[in-house]
């Protein structure tokens, strides 16, 4: 049974484990204030370009989401998400446990845009409401769509012109930054957002979140509310080892073109065969539609999510590549479905 249900199946690429196990035994500060991640936060810095940010690290994305927008919402503020979204459907109200309402906008690609926005602000009124006050946006989006410099650039101009604040949710941010489609460099990010992250667990790493806070009325007593939501790792440099070693050359952006590379096979394999997609995705989730029957056959030697029904006999499923995807995998799933087609 091979999966392609996540792209954190695996544990760590093996020069992160190499380097974890290399510092094993050193003694160092605990809570972040390591030189592992001093120097890790310092790399960061200089791949963004900014000195300005101010960048923490967290065990995992749910953990990151919560802190930030809690953080940065007061009591009666609300959160703008796409219908899709990840803090919206999969975080298991983990927003609104922090007292903060997730207002849910219909889209069809995954993606907000200055209309929505408007939208969800139109329908919030005055104070019998809650106040919209930030948008939540994931690059890549939860339906593997990403957004164009023009795109970002847009809605980061109307949340600064109505005072909104701009947070972009990176667990995948390495799949769509190396995306052939992707005209975003990492060192826009800064320009373009209020704060977002840089997600490690899904591109290589055993856990960590690299979250980088670029507006300044975002950052005082941060580090308060991290502790606050039990974020603070006592062994920080955990963290900070695993950074480092993703980004002191381009391993980080390598495993991410890999994840890349491989859903770009299985895609032309799919499409080959006849098959196609209830969404274009240009990164490493894929969702083909397929018959019903089909489907029940791959199921017996691969592991996958269906997605959603498409019709009565055509469902959607979501395929995902990773960092660890072997190439033989992928093209033993197209032969079979070539196999299975021919039946």
């Amino acid at each position: 049974m091979y999966s392609f249900k996540n792209d954190y199946s695996e544990g760590a690429h093996l020069s992160i484990l190499k380097a974890l196990m290399e510092s094993n035994m050193e003694q160092t500060d605990g809570y972040g204030e390591d030189k592992y991640s001093l120097e890790a936060i310092k790399l960061l810095k200089g791949k963004l370009k900014s000195n300005d940010v101010d960048i923490h690290m967290l065990c995992g994305g749910t953990q990151t989401n919560l802190t930030a927008i809690s953080a940065f919402l007061r009591s009666h503020e609300a959160v703008i998400s796409a219908n899709t979204g990840h803090v919206l459907v999969h975080e298991t109200g983990a927003i609104e446990a922090t007292g903060h309402k997730v207002i849910s906008i219909e889209v069809e690609d995954g993606k907000l845009n200055p209309s929505h926005v408007k939208m969800a602000i139109d329908m919030h009124t005055d104070e019998h409401m809650v106040k919209p006050k930030m948008v939540y946006i994931s690059n890549p989006t939860e339906i593997g769509t990403i957004y164009k410099k023009q795109e970002l650039k847009d809605l980061s101009d109307f949340c600064k012109k109505n005072n909104i604040i701009l947070y972009m949710d990176g667990a995948r941010l390495g799949s769509a930054l190396c995306s052939k489609e992707n005209d975003i460099k990492i060192s826009d990010l800064p320009n373009l957002t209020d704060a977002f992250y840089i997600g490690g667990t899904k591109n290589g790493a055993l856990m960590g979140e690299a979250l980088v806070i670029c507006n300044d009325l975002l950052k005082e007593d941060f580090r308060y509310h991290i502790k606050q939501k039990g974020g603070l790792l006592a062994k920080g440099r955990l963290l900070g080892i695993q950074f480092l070693e993703l980004f002191k050359e381009n391993l980080y952006f390598e495993l991410a073109k890999h994840a890349n590379g491989m859903a770009e096979i299985l895609k032309l394999g799919i499409s080959n065969c006849g098959y196609k997609f209830l969404i274009d995705s240009p990164t490493n989730q894929i969702f083909p539609i397929l018959p019903n029957g089909t489907i029940k056959v791959l199921e017996e030697k691969y592991s996958f999510f269906i997605w959603q029904k498409v019709d009565n006999d055509n469902s959607a499923i979501r395929l995902v590549t990773s960092w660890a995807t072997k190439e033989d995998a992928v093209k033993s799933f197209i032969d079979d479905l070539k196999l299975i087609k021919r039946m």
